[in-house]
């Protein structure tokens, strides 16, 4: 499934975002306390990933400027709507063959735990109200002629079976009441006929076929409905939201590790240490054997490789400077060693001491592009949706363009982040932005602007200013400290 749109209502600042279309990377920019975060959080409610769907505190998030007693359970605060990929569609159509040619569905919850799904453009269950009367005609006289030829004392009983079946058969707008009859009846005039000894021409008894399999299909079509919109929220992504982001420190002690492993009691510090050596191929085991059995030349050789690897990536990822990342074993203890061999002074220091941005980067595509591929696992790359609040603050504006690369290229799964910096706005990328803003009475709402067709500085000032053309101190501002207008092109590429 790939999320199409979502509109929150009833949450915190936002009284009714309106319907948001996405696309596979879509920017929700704003000011700051405009609000962006809130729609992060909500949509994040419906299927977060680390655990089950649990109700929403009134008290905490429903919008403090009306009264307490307006929310319920139901008051509804998340609907998105999923486009279903073909395998799919023909899934939903083998439990509901009505479902055919649906492309998406919706699902959705309110303050309570429940949430609730739908299939759009699925009608209301109907017949041929004609058809089924015209067979229903037709079957009763073959009945009664097959009667005709039967003696007197099996004729009878089977007449008023006929008429019985007449009766039962009168169809009412509540199909599911009629079809529940209707098969009482059929069953009873098949037990007639067999009692009599008396067998229909073969026309009529088909007509009695189908309507003992349309009757069947009405019966079956509410469970099959519920296993449906059952299936659909099992099927739903999971939200991975983040608006804090992990830290990699510089060195870690593999025994502790181990230790704490065993115990199920790791660290956020260790959980990011053990999405490392997962990201660079080792395994902390394996190196805490060889450490005890003294092969120190293999373990060099693990982590040496470990590192080529890991700067092959980093600069593939990190255009500010070419940087070389090497992994060093002191015993148990791992440290993640950054220098930059094509600098004035080439100066090898622990991944603590280099600048809070690389850092952030570094432990950014650790933690989210190298975990996830292993946390998607057999499920796919759809099965998470990636909620960013505000990533990539502490980046220089290249390395930024650096991180909307890296999403782009490296990710296959749908992100939706926020963000106030005009860099971390995709160029060419219009259908994919949309503005947040904080009005009144109307709370958050959403829009989407032209951005597309605006470039070099006019484009830094309309995204400062978001809503309007930039004031001259902000328009002086940016052309005093931005680049020639290629060089801001490429940045906010």
């Amino acid at each position: 499934m790939r999320l199409a749109s979502f509109q929150i209502t009833h949450f915190r600042s936002i009284n009714d975002s309106g319907p948001i279309e996405l696309s596979r990377i879509t920017t929700i920019l704003g000011r700051n306390d405009t609000g962006k975060s809130n729609l992060l959080r909500a949509l994040h409610s419906l299927n977060p990933a680390e655990g089950p769907v649990s109700a929403l505190s009134p008290i905490k998030n429903f919008p403090r400027h009306r009264r307490l007693s307006e929310c319920t359970a139901d008051t509804p605060v998340v609907h998105t709507r999923w486009r279903l990929e073909p395998q799919e569609q023909a899934e939903l159509v083998r439990m509901l063959p009505r479902a055919s040619g649906l492309s998406h569905v919706t699902a959705g919850r309110g303050y309570g735990p429940a949430r609730w799904a739908g299939l759009e453009g699925l009608g209301d269950l109907s017949i041929d109200v004609g058809d089924a009367k015209g067979k229903i005609r037709k079957i009763v006289p073959a009945v009664k002629a097959a009667a005709e030829k039967l003696a007197d004392e099996l004729r009878a009983p089977l007449e008023q079976a006929a008429d019985a079946f007449d009766g039962a058969m009168i169809l009412n707008p509540d199909l599911l009441k009629w079809s529940e009859g209707a098969q009482l009846a059929l069953a009873a005039l098949r037990q007639a006929l067999a009692a009599a000894g008396a067998e229909l021409a073969d026309k009529p008894a088909q007509m009695v076929t189908e309507l003992e399999e349309l009757s069947l299909s009405i019966v079956s079509d509410g469970p099959a409905l519920a296993r449906a919109k059952a299936w659909i929220l099992e099927r739903l992504p999971r939200f991975v939201f983040v608006d804090e982001y992990p830290a990699l420190q510089g060195r870690q002690n593999i025994a502790d590790y181990l230790s704490s492993e065993a115990r199920d009691h790791l660290s956020s510090a260790q959980r990011s240490f053990g999405t490392l050596c997962r990201a660079a191929g080792l395994d902390p085991r394996e190196l805490h054997a060889l450490h005890e059995r003294g092969d120190q030349a293999t373990r060099n050789q693990l982590v040496n490789r470990a590192g080529a690897a890991m700067t092959a990536e980093i600069r593939r990822l990190w255009k500010d400077r070419p940087l070389k990342v090497r992994f060093n074993l002191d015993g148990d203890e791992f440290d993640t060693l950054v220098s930059d061999p094509g600098g004035a002074y080439e100066v090898e220091v622990g991944l603590d001491e280099r600048s809070r941005g690389f850092q952030w980067f570094f432990a950014f595509h650790v933690a989210f592009f190298a975990g996830l591929r292993g946390e998607a696992g057999e499920q796919g790359d759809g099965a998470i949706v990636l909620l960013l609040d505000e990533p990539g603050l502490h980046l220089h504006p290249r390395s930024q363009a650096d991180l909307l690369a890296h999403f782009e290229q490296d990710f296959a799964q749908q992100i939706v982040y926020t963000t106030h910096s005009p860099f971390m706005v995709p160029a060419g990328e219009k259908a994919s932005v949309r503005i947040a803003q904080l009005e009144g009475g109307a709370g958050t709402t959403l829009s989407s602007r032209e951005l597309a067709a605006i470039t070099g500085n006019a484009r830094i000032g309309a995204l400062f200013d978001l809503a309007q053309e930039p004031p001259a101190a902000v328009a002086e501002s940016a052309a005093a400290t931005v680049p020639a207008e290629p060089a801001v092109a490429a940045a906010a590429a």
